[in-house]
């Protein structure tokens, strides 16, 4: 017999670490190779992860909760050996066995905020909240003490706290702001009052870091937002023709939004600085564009899968990919690729019977766009015997921008240009 380590994969673009959620299995029981052994949890999508052997799992490393390195072991497998091969005891690694569940408290030096000057030392074993060895030094380390810890919101399993999210909270300390946007010394947010017959709802992992992250995007980018109305009777009129004939032919549904992603691509050639991230003092413009799509889930989450290379796709292609990311994602089964790497995101707020609203930027990116609900109203057109008034399809397009890097100029331009694709959109198109 011989033996083999389960790793944890890489499973995407920048993303380091992984939570383990749940085993699926437990030691002795036999495993085929590419059978789930584990759930584990990034911070784009909850995932899980198949054995690359087959034989039986001998010993889990790593426990449900802990946060784990790619390429670091969280299992051995029992395998069989090749013939003439002696067995390979793999032994892993100190740090990830020996974790105590509850580790001897740790002092450290706080000062209060009252500001009154004196200090006091806090053990962790006042906090009922498990803290990783490492996030416990970086707190001893920044003189952070529990009390303070504990307002941090964890983006981990049941809100646990990671180290992530204590050095962005570091970070934000000595800038003089906490993640909220106001001072550390600051008197804390007034309390939610909680009255009889009132339903308390525990945020899930997925909701913490959507409000982690858009509490940070507002605070990173000074977002400012164009609005501009765009008449889309010609689009309206040309898919009614064509939807039945595309359902027929390729089994799928045309719905507007590839439409209007592909006048989004064309907008974005057009300004290729839309299509840029901000990285410290330099503009990083990217060469490829990547389109992200927002998507509403069953829970009442949000989830952005991203269309790579989205100028590739002809519109055929773009409503096969948009139709395939969003079923996928109401169902769970995105891979962790397709949901990093977006540089422009796509909103449709009129799926809600919206007419506008003002996006929140997808960071790193600069820019995003909604797509209100489309409506009939009475509009003046002119013809060549004068003007008239006549029912026509309308939108409001709401261009959310980073006012860092683009200027009203640029980001009202960029709306502009795709409102005038959407409008002269050529109704004799073959699909």
């Amino acid at each position: 017999m011989a033996q083999a380590e389960l790793i944890m994969p890489k499973m995407g673009e920048s993303i380091m670490e992984a939570t383990i959620l749940k085993w699926l299995k437990k030691p002795g029981d036999k495993i085929e190779q590419d059978e789930s052994v584990l759930e584990v949890a990034t911070d784009k999508v909850d995932t899980e992860v198949p054995s690359i052997h087959a034989g039986v799992l001998k010993e889990i490393l790593a426990r449900e909760g802990e946060v784990v390195k790619v390429g670091k072991p969280i299992a051995i497998i029992t395998t069989e050996a090749a013939q003439g091969r002696t067995e390979e005891p793999v032994v892993a690694p100190a740090a990830v066995k020996s974790i105590p569940a509850v580790e001897k408290s740790v002092p450290v030096a706080h000062t209060s905020a009252n500001g009154n000057g004196h200090s006091h030392a806090t053990g962790f074993k006042s906090s009922s909240r498990f803290y990783s060895p490492l996030v416990k030094n970086i707190a001893k380390e920044e003189g952070i003490a529990v009390a303070e810890l504990e307002t941090i919101t964890g983006s981990g399993l049941e809100g646990r706290v990671t180290k992530k999210d204590i050095l962005g909270y570091v970070q934000n300390r000595k800038l003089g702001v906490s993640l909220v946007g106001r001072s550390v010394s600051a008197a804390p947010l007034v309390p939610a009052s909680i009255n009889a017959g009132d339903e308390i709802i525990q945020m899930d992992r997925m909701r913490k870091m959507i409000a982690e992250r858009m509490v940070d995007s507002k605070r990173i980018s000074p977002h400012v937002t164009s609005f501009v109305e765009a008449d889309v009777t010609n689009i309206v009129f040309w898919r009614n023709k064509v939807k039945n004939e595309f359902q027929k032919r390729e089994g799928d549904a045309l719905t507007f939004t590839p439409i209007f992603i592909e006048a989004v691509i064309q907008s974005i050639k057009d300004y290729p600085m839309i299509n840029v991230q901000v990285d410290g003092d330099r503009i990083i413009k990217k060469r490829d564009i990547n389109v992200g799509m927002a998507v509403a889930l069953p829970s009442g989450n949000l989830i952005v899968p991203v269309i790579r290379n989205a100028d590739q796709y002809n519109i055929t292609g773009l409503a096969k990919v948009v139709n395939d990311l969003a079923k996928r994602a109401r169902d769970n089964k995105l891979k962790p690729d397709e949901l990093a790497g977006g540089t422009f995101t796509v909103s449709n707020v009129g799926s809600f019977g919206n007419v506008m609203g003002t996006p929140i930027i997808m960071q790193p990116q600069v820019a995003i766009l909604a797509l209100g609900a489309v409506q009939k109203k009475p509009a003046v057109i002119e013809t060549p015997y004068g003007d008239a008034i006549a029912i026509r399809h309308k939108m409001f397009l709401s261009h959310s921008y980073d006012h860092r890097v683009v200027d009203g100029a640029l980001g009202g331009s960029f709306v502009r240009r795709v409102a005038d694709y959407l409008e002269k959109f050529d109704t004799s198109r073959p699909i």
